[in-house]
């Protein structure tokens, strides 16, 4: 185990409480673990960081062996996007399926088992679900990441969906806040704008954000 750098300054001490860096490779590098020692709170896991559940588990380990509190966070939505089963697809359906079928008992059951085998990886903190309404059918990074395109149906799966998971202790992440259902860009490659006036996005877009409050 690292020991605490005592000598750290208090800056560099809080940026760590706060930062959640990404990593290469499917073992800790010797930055991290040190970066750990000296305060950081959180780390995040992307595909490039899984083989397999196994592996996953070794990994969430040797990174706790520094820091038993660690946030461990993780992008694991099912469907399109996955991190656990990167190499192969989901086998879990996304948010556009469920909200198709508009059962809250089943994404409330799916979140749950999701949410187990993160824990079971060591995962204490995943990056969803997406609560966007999924309002503009042009929308190139949301679409079927959405469960669908009237707010109270996001709204009550996005609380199912908050549930389930949050019940296998793994807490959840209501995303893209405001909404980013309404956009025409990639957010990943250019910087969206919605242009609508602050009671459309109060009534359409910040509704399934105040289901998730409400959910916990």
């Amino acid at each position: 185990m690292t020991t605490l750098a005592r000598a750290t300054d208090t800056l560099t001490r809080d940026a760590l409480t706060v930062l959640q860096p990404g990593f290469a490779g499917t073992t800790a590098p010797d930055w991290l673990l040190r970066r750990i020692g000296e305060g950081l709170a959180s780390v995040a896991l992307f595909g490039r960081n899984v083989t397999s559940p196994e592996q996953v588990a070794a990994l969430t380990a040797q990174l706790r062996a520094e820091r038993e509190d660690l946030l461990v966070a993780i992008d694991e939505e099912g469907g399109d996007v996955t991190r656990l089963e990167v190499r192969t697809g989901s086998s879990f359906p996304g948010n556009h399926a469920l909200g198709a079928v508009d059962d809250v008992g089943l994404t409330r059951a799916v979140a749950a088992e999701l949410g187990r085998r993160l824990a079971a990886s060591g995962v204490n903190f995943n990056w969803a679900p997406s609560a966007d309404v999924n309002s503009n059918p042009d929308n190139p990074v949301i679409g079927v990441r959405a469960f669908g395109a009237d707010t109270d149906l996001v709204a009550r799966h996005t609380a199912a969906y908050i549930t389930g998971m949050q019940s296998a202790g793994v807490a959840t992440c209501a995303k893209h806040f405001p909404g980013h259902g309404d956009t025409g860009i990639d957010s990943h490659h250019a910087m969206p704008r919605i242009d609508v006036d602050a009671d459309v996005l109060a009534e359409r877009d910040l509704v399934p954000f105040r289901a998730a409050v409400a959910a916990g």
